[in-house]
């Protein structure tokens, strides 16, 4: 069971907001393309936040993006390249555990070297 942990090192989500689906699914294609995301899942929040000293609300569509964190800083240079924002979110959050065969999926998708 401890062996599963040391693979998994390294995994992980980054969430990104977007403006519009159209705009969540021109960065969701590119890191696909660009094998920086293995997946891409887009689905519509709501946004409660403070831009520039105002409150605002925001209808946004959310990226979760499944992915290799070494690959982190090129995956988010291709979010600020794409992204319409001036601040976009580009979050990673670890994945501490996960089953095996989708791990080593993403491994397979990211271009991550076995062993």
């Amino acid at each position: 069971m401890m062996n599963s942990r040391a693979e998994n090192d390294g995994y992980g989500v980054v969430l990104v907001t977007a403006s519009s689906k159209a705009e969540a699914e021109a960065i969701a294609q590119a890191l696909v393309q660009s094998r920086l995301a293995a997946c891409v899942s887009l689905f519509p929040v709501h946004s409660i936040y403070t831009w520039q000293g105002t409150v605002h609300q925001e209808d946004e569509w959310q990226l979760m993006i499944k992915c290799d964190l070494a690959k982190f800083q090129v995956l988010e240079a291709k979010v600020r390249e794409i992204h319409s924002y001036d601040v976009p979110e580009v979050i990673a959050l670890p994945i501490l555990a996960g089953s095996q065969p989708y791990l080593n999926w993403i491994g397979e998708q990211v271009g991550r070297e076995s062993g």
